[in-house]
């Protein structure tokens, strides 16, 4: 049982609610009367994202492994303890790949420009989330690569279902905020995570480049330039929500209480990312509790900026699925509520 956990861990099960859901997003934000989205592109969509980030992760921990030995806290990581071998996450890699295509071109295949625009947006995906796991820690900014990668699993995802028409301004929007939030949850969030033992292994990255560092006494600094990083990622994510409102009205009818949820959610976010940039003292697992709730923030972004194209129940499962799915699977694999996956 203990090496089921072990692979569980590796693929980042309890995560994957929320981090598979990228190209059912940018199906949903084409949906019309001429484009019909319906619960089988949906499923075969996610189990698209779901190989894009088990890919993803999998091969991040590969080329990650040196570094982890040196967190006491990362020590459990089933590559650091050697549970499963390193041969066997690169066949895992290879296997995602080779599936997410096979179900592409057996559910989505059409002879249309949108079909190979999608391929070529998964395409670059991989590409630049590779370049990303194999060299990230190298160069500063490469935080940008894996942001990239997974906006483009949006934009694939719209690719997949357009046929008549063009994407719409909520495929753009959910793009950049995607970006967005990848580059705060890489640059920001992961950053200040692992500032304990990234400079042993001369990590290059905004974080340490910043001044973000941890003393001998357990104590976080983060300078000001960092935390103004930090908030104005968030901040731009905020704004960029009521662009569908501020500048198509008429098309999408926001009703008063929807635009107040989408007000309530971004001070929430804001408030919390606030929090998150002052806390003075280094505590892993205080950290990664903080990151858990506001990912799950951040989750509700999306679906209730969506209402007006999706209705309400649609957006309330959206909303909830994520959470659902981390709140089932953690205990199975061993895990810690509002612990993410070491």
């Amino acid at each position: 049982m203990s090496i089921v956990a072990d692979y569980a861990r590796l693929i980042r099960l309890p995560g994957l609610g929320g981090l598979s859901i990228a190209p059912v997003f940018g199906a949903i934000s084409v949906f019309s009367p001429e484009v019909i989205v319906n619960f089988k592109d949906i499923a075969l969509l996610f189990l698209i994202g779901s190989f894009s980030a088990i890919y993803g992760f999998v091969l991040n921990d590969y080329f990650d492994v040196k570094i982890d030995t040196l967190s006491k806290e990362l020590s459990e990581r089933p590559l650091v303890k050697g549970t499963i071998s390193r041969k066997i996450a690169l066949l895992i890699c290879l296997f995602c790949f080779i599936c997410a295509f096979i179900v592409i071109f057996l559910f989505f295949y059409n002879n249309h420009p949108s079909f190979y625009v999608g391929i070529l947006c998964i395409l670059l995906s991989a590409v630049v989330g590779s370049i990303y796991n194999i060299y990230g820690k190298k160069f500063i900014g490469s935080d940008f690569l894996v942001a990239l990668s997974e906006a483009l699993l949006v934009l694939f995802g719209a690719f997949m279902v357009v046929q008549a028409g063009s994407l719409t301004v909520f495929s753009w929007i959910i793009c950049i905020l995607t970006f967005n939030q990848l580059v705060y949850m890489n640059a920001v969030e992961g950053g200040i995570k692992d500032a304990d033992h990234d400079y042993k292994k001369n990590v290059k990255n905004l974080a340490l480049y910043s001044g973000v560092k941890v003393t001998k006494q357990k104590l976080l600094y983060i300078p000001p330039t960092f935390k103004f990083l930090g908030i104005s990622i968030r901040l731009f994510s905020s704004i960029l929500i009521f662009v569908p409102f501020l500048l198509y009205q008429e098309s999408y009818h926001y009703e008063w209480w929807n635009l107040l949820l989408l007000l309530l959610l971004a001070i929430f976010v804001l408030y919390g990312s606030y929090k998150f940039l002052h806390i003075s003292q280094f505590d892993r697992k205080t950290i990664r509790k903080s990151i858990a709730k506001q990912t799950f923030l951040r989750y509700a972004f999306v679906p209730i900026m969506l209402i007006p194209l999706i209705d309400m129940i649609p957006a309330i499962i959206l909303v909830l699925f994520p959470i659902v799915w981390y709140l089932v699977f953690t205990p199975l694999v061993g895990g810690k509520l509002l612990q993410p996956g070491i």
